[in-house]
């Protein structure tokens, strides 16, 4: 079965890479762009299945369809509400929210293999969709976090926060204070609530905040070793196979 995910945000295509595998079915292209999209579709055999997000960097994904010809069943994975779902769920094979679920997801490619054999193709009126997105709701991301102190809750600003990481199974945020905090969250969850274009996840352990960068070294086997702020009780290193994206996220 051919996939592929189109996905503008490299850290939630990764995650449902991912979260696929799991489900034994592999998805070995991730594109990011509408214009990318368009010049893979030109020159690849079109896919089974499309996960397909609305809003990428440079447009709205309808505009691949309004260029291409396309078959292929379609998964749509959208922050947008239901008001706009509503106008397409019946003609795709399904919609999921973000941040995703394991479980929506799992129901999700059971249906699309249940139809499968029937399936011929998918006609989606992007035109009504897109008249429902004129005026796109903004992607919603953390702004604080709510951590307990004693018996005492403190709200954490995100823009405090230099680096999030996990030790001995806890998630930690710490603070351009000098402060370590638990959090009631995974790096995993993390992946769809952080904004994208202010942290990244560096390696299975780490994610950075690219206003906290202080110094960037080279490191053994092609990695980069990280130099926060005020961070300094383990080594930050970007594992190898992030390093490329690292750079480009910090264009």
């Amino acid at each position: 079965m051919n996939v592929i995910i189109i996905e503008d945000e490299k850290p939630s295509a990764r995650r449902l890479q991912r979260m696929l595998t799991e489900l034994q079915m592999e998805a070995k292209t991730m594109l990011h762009s509408v214009e990318e999209s368009i010049e893979w579709f030109q020159n690849n055999e079109h896919p089974d299945l499309i996960f397909l997000d609305i809003q990428l960097s440079d447009g709205l994904s309808f505009e691949i369809f309004e260029t291409i010809d396309i078959s292929s069943a379609v998964i749509f994975t959208t922050a947008y509400d239901e008001y706009a779902l509503q106008a397409f769920k019946l003609n795709s094979i399904d919609y999921l929210l973000k941040p995703i679920d394991e479980d929506d997801l799992a129901k999700a490619v059971s249906k699309y293999k249940e139809r499968a054999p029937k399936q011929q193709s998918v006609t989606l009126d992007f035109n009504d969709i897109k008249k429902l997105l004129v005026n796109p709701i903004e992607r919603e991301y953390k702004k604080r976090f709510s951590v307990k102190v004693g018996q005492h809750l403190k709200l954490i600003n995100i823009d405090d926060i230099e680096c999030f990481y996990s030790e001995n199974k806890g998630t930690y945020a710490f603070t351009s204070q000098g402060r370590n905090y638990l959090l009631d969250t995974t790096l995993e969850q993390l992946e769809d609530e952080l904004e994208p274009h202010k942290f990244f996840r560096i390696s299975r352990k780490f994610f950075v905040n690219v206003n906290a960068i202080k110094d960037m070294v080279s490191y053994t086997n092609s990695r980069l070793q990280i130099k926060l702020n005020t961070f300094n009780e383990q080594e930050v290193i970007v594992a190898r196979e992030r390093v490329k994206d690292f750079k480009e996220w910090l264009t």
